[in-house]
């Protein structure tokens, strides 16, 4: 009886991640829009999105449900008349900057572009100070 009662469970709790993979595509997912300057723009901004569950594939190379659902809303906002950059703001408001392959300085990315700024001058530093000790040590001795 538990067993069953378990089972009943698990395929209660598997259900949603079923009935996602069986809807049929967005629209737009896979569809091109008509007009070619307005694809060309969607597509240039597919380019520089991220898809979400691949991690290593932009948003117009996967083939990932959640990046056809990107997709099409891409295009339906460009077929719609936002810009490009509006399109990329509203994404990154949903998705967080992650998704983007193009971050902005902000102030939860401010230390992705310091960081290895603050690296190299600690190197440098640490360099200078090495080789200005050696020239002291070897003028010492002549």
């Amino acid at each position: 009886m538990i067993r069953a009662a378990i089972a009943l469970l698990l395929t209660l709790c598997a259900l949603p991640a079923l009935a996602q993979d069986s809807m049929p595509p967005a629209p737009f997912a896979y569809n091109q829009l008509d007009d070619p300057r307005l694809e060309a723009e969607a597509t240039a901004l597919m380019h520089t999105l991220r898809c979400l569950k691949c991690q290593s594939q932009s948003i117009a190379d996967s083939d990932a449900p959640m990046a056809g659902d990107m997709r099409h809303q891409v295009r339906s906002r460009i077929l719609a008349g936002e810009s490009p950059d509006e399109i990329r703001r509203w994404l990154i408001a949903r998705y967080g900057d992650y998704v983007s392959y193009e971050p902005e300085v902000s102030a939860t990315t401010w230390p992705l572009f310091a960081g290895p700024l603050l690296l190299l001058l600690v190197v440098a530093g640490v360099l200078l100070r090495r080789l200005g000790k050696r020239r002291n040590d070897g003028g010492e001795a002549a």
